[in-house]
Parts: structure tokens; C-alpha cells; sequence
């Protein structure tokens, strides 16, 4: 049965996540509803990453079998059509070896996060941003970002309801940027823990504020216990950015 990867493109906001549940309308609820009345048969959309209630994605990677082949630009088109009353996007659909799955073919995930320190409210990007009403030292937050790149247990920024089996990842970028206002946290890792990069961000937040210094987010990590790091940072400011696969797996 062919098989297309979707990238994809959502508000999260009006969702309870990606992944399909009882207490309300997931993004893959969505799409499969898309892939069914383009294809006329049931469809099981996979996603590579289970992002939140709340959380947006600017490069979620999907994949769905679809019973018969087309070209790639008219399955995007027909699963936008069927999408349209909805805040989810399909940027791209390409033709993949059956041997491609979103989730495990995945080599790297991007998620950004975005907050806007200043006193005023957001009007433009609320709910797109994490609004802090105080100034944050950035440079300060990235310094103290470094410390948690590399390969380390993170039980410390990990959820009670994660259903990881090690807490043991490679974080292989941490940085922290500000232009003006807007502050961007960007990581990079083959994967995450749920809720890992939200409470990074939250825990970073405590050091841009000066209520912690770079020593006291690494006691953080150290300690291997989730009430050792600060608060989740609010959903609504994180993206999934990107997810990357090797050549061989991107296309047919």
C-alpha cells in the first residue's frame, strides 16, 4: 500500500495534543478524518513526536498509508481540502518506502520555544508565546543552558507520566537567543522526554530572572528528582521546529 510522509503544520490551541484521545479532538483525529474521506477507506496517521494540549509544530513529520498512489502535490492538496476547517496545514506529501515510519526513522527532533519578556501583555502572540512581564538576562540562560547538553539522566526534567523507558538522552543543543524582546530557546536532540524541553525552559526562566545561577540548575540535573527543577514553562510557547531523517529514508 503506498505510503506518503506528510510535514505538517499546526495550531495546537484548539487541540487536547497530537495523539487521538476521548476528552477531545487531537491533530491526528483530524488528519485521519482527512486521509479517510480522500482515500474512502479508514486510515491511521503515525506523527514522530506526541506533542501536548496546546503545543503548535511548525515541522511535525507524519506518515499514512494510503490504499491507492498519486502524485505527491495532490495528496497535499486533497488532505489540505479536507483539513480546512481546521488549523492544520500539510506543507508537503512524498511517496516513501513502506520501510519509513515518522516516529522510529526519525534521527533528530528541533523544538523551539518562544517567550516574550516585557511588561505589556500579548496581543499578537498570545497563545504563541510565553509571556514574562520582567526582563530576562538571556545570556545569562544560555550560559547556564550548556551545562545540560550532552548525554545525562534528565529524571529531573522529566513528567511523572512519562512513558520513557530510560531517563538517559543526548541533548546535543541548548541554546538561548534574544533579539529585543523575544527570547528563543532552541533544543536538539534524536529525542526527548515528555515534557523535557518545557521544564528546561521553565527551570532556565528561575536563572533569567536571577533567582537561580548556572550552579543551581546544574544541582537541578544532579539531583535526579523532578520537584529539584523549576516549573513547566506554559504550552502554548513551544513549536515542534523540525524532525530529520537520514537521506534514504526521505524518499521513494
Amino acid at each position: 500500500m503506498p505510503r506518503y510522509k506528510l510535514t505538517l503544520e499546526y495550531d495546537g490551541t484548539p487541540f487536547v495534543g497530537w495523539q487521538r484521545q476521548e476528552n477531545g479532538l487531537s491533530v491526528q483525529e483530524v488528519l485521519e478524518a482527512a486521509a479517510a474521506s480522500f482515500s474512502g477507506a479508514a486510515a491511521t496517521v503515525f506523527g514522530a513526536g506526541r506533542t501536548d494540549a496546546g503545543v503548535h509544530a511548525r515541522g511535525q513529520v507524519a506518515h499514512v498509508d494510503i490504499g491507492k498512489a498519486h502524485e505527491n502535490d495532490t495528496v497535499r492538496d486533497a488532505l489540505n481540502y479536507y483539513l480546512k476547517a481546521h488549523p492544520v496545514s500539510v506543507l508537503a506529501a512524498t511517496a516513501v518506502d513502506e520501510a519509513f515510519h515518522a516516529r522510529f526513522s526519525a534521527t533528530e527532533r528541533v523544538y523551539v520555544y518562544r517567550i516574550v519578556a516585557r511588561r505589556s501583555p500579548l496581543a499578537l502572540d498570545r497563545q504563541r508565546a510565553w509571556h514574562v512581564p520582567v526582563a530576562l538576562d538571556a545570556a545569562a540562560m544560555h550560559r547556564a543552558a550548556q551545562q545540560l547538553v550532552g548525554r545525562h539522566d534528565f529524571t529531573s526534567f522529566r513528567a511523572a507520566q512519562c512513558q520513557a523507558k530510560s531517563p538517559v538522552k543526548t541533548l546535543d543543543q541548548l541554546t538561548v537567543e534574544a533579539v529585543g524582546e523575544d527570547i528563543t530557546v532552541t533544543a536538539r536532540a534524536r529525542s526527548f522526554l515528555h515534557s523535557q524541553v518545557r521544564t528546561m525552559v521553565g527551570s532556565l526562566k528561575l536563572v533569567g530572572e536571577g533567582r537561580w545561577s548556572g550552579n543551581d540548575l546544574a544541582g537541578a540535573l544532579a539531583a535526579k528528582d523532578r520537584a529539584a527543577a523549576g516549573p513547566n514553562a506554559p504550552p502554548h510557547g513551544l513549536y515542534l521546529q523540525a524532525v530529520r531523517y537520514d537521506a534514504a529514508d526521505s524518499a521513494k
